[in-house]
């Protein structure tokens, strides 16, 4: 879900890169792909998976 999430601020960053649009200083594109970056280390760390570190018990 996080990798999703990292996807549509990546897009959000490219549009507003590609189209030039003029957003105050919070808004901007590296902004947006900094945000992506952070969400994207979250999911490769496994923050959000649902998975217990000790695995199954027989």
């Amino acid at each position: 879900m996080l990798a999703i999430a990292a996807a549509v601020l990546f897009f959000i960053a490219f549009l507003i890169n590609a189209a030039d649009i003029a957003t105050n200083d919070t808004f901007t594109s590296t902004n947006f792909m900094l945000i992506g970056l952070t969400v994207l280390a979250l999911h490769v760390g496994g923050v959000g998976t649902g998975w217990s570190g000790r695995g199954r018990r027989r």
